[in-house]
């Protein structure tokens, strides 16, 4: 039987990015059920934007109430679909089939979530590229909790940049939490493995999707990471991430190396320092002064009413 989709997609001041996803999701040779965007202050939404499809629902919500989870949560429950598949605004779809690759996956036992390839936009430095291919290899894979002691915390890795959930199981399971920082995906994606289920990883479904963050803007998303990570003991307590950080260095440094560009690994040093660095605050974080916090996240929203500081 065929599956429904809800395609849900958070928005902040989108743009012509937007315009084309949803252009792109119109021409899917898999047809979705609904569009469901988020979109975060009304202010910097056009009209425009409500005449790209019939299938698209909108919900404003203040710049105050959204929550990396919780927003995404409530428009799970808005949907009554089969599947959930969620997006950001600034993905660009590489073809016609990547929802149909995507859902091939949810018909096989258990496997109850699937994310999507990302591939590096034509302005990725090399660094941020080669991490890429890093993340999201050329061959797809079936996760579970018996891949824990060898893949470690990897084996929960997701991306709502592009990932489908099966919704059933997901209600079942609570869905993405309510109130977090960041990392909403691998925190449901692991209470989904550990409660013996399934995530496909569809290297044949592919999104462009990259970031040139500075060296400041990588040590705040890691600072939140890591914060994210330790609020969920009961899922990443005694999984280390440092080991997988090593490892991606010394195969960026060889790939450097056989780029012909051996001057990039000065860069990829000092982002790497910075990336730990960051990490390894939010990591420590109830160690810090709540001023310090302030200037070290991404999300300072989710500090003026966080209880477990």
């Amino acid at each position: 039987m065929d599956k429904t989709v809800t395609v849900i997609i958070p928005t902040y001041k989108p743009g012509q990015m937007f315009v084309r996803l949803i252009r792109q999701i119109n021409e899917q040779s898999l047809a979705v059920q609904r569009i469901i965007v988020m979109n975060t202050d009304s202010h910097f939404w056009s009209p425009i934007f409500d005449e790209l499809s019939d299938k698209m629902e909108v919900v404003h919500i203040a710049k105050s109430d959204f929550d990396h989870g919780g927003t995404r949560d409530i428009a799970a429950r808005m949907a009554d679909s089969d599947v959930l598949l969620y997006m950001t605004q600034d993905v660009t779809l590489k073809d016609n089939n990547v929802f149909a690759n995507m859902l091939k996956f949810l018909d096989r036992q258990d496997v109850e979530a699937v994310y999507a390839r990302q591939l590096p936009q034509k302005d990725c430095k090399a660094i941020e590229s080669y991490t890429r291919s890093f993340n999201y290899p050329s061959k797809s894979s079936i996760k579970s909790k018996s891949d824990i002691n060898k893949l470690g915390i990897k084996t929960y890795f997701c991306s709502n940049v592009c990932a489908a959930y099966n919704r059933k199981t997901y209600l079942k399971l609570g869905g993405f939490a309510k109130k977090t920082i960041f990392n909403e995906d691998m925190i449901y994606a692991g209470t989904l493995i550990q409660a013996g289920y399934r995530l496909a990883y569809a290297a044949n479904a592919c999104v462009i999707h990259s970031h040139n963050y500075n060296d400041m803007e990588q040590l705040r998303r890691n600072f939140d990471v890591a914060v994210s990570q330790v609020n969920h003991p009961e899922l990443f307590a005694g999984l280390k991430s440092e080991g997988e950080g090593i490892k991606l260095v010394k195969q960026t440094s060889k790939y450097l190396c056989a780029i012909h560009k051996p001057w990039l690994l000065v860069k990829l040093f000092i982002t790497s320092a910075f990336k730990y660095k960051g990490y390894w605050l939010g990591k420590h974080y109830k160690m810090l002064p709540k001023a310090l916090i302030m200037k070290l996240t991404m999300n300072k929203k989710f500090w003026e009413d966080f209880t477990i500081y």
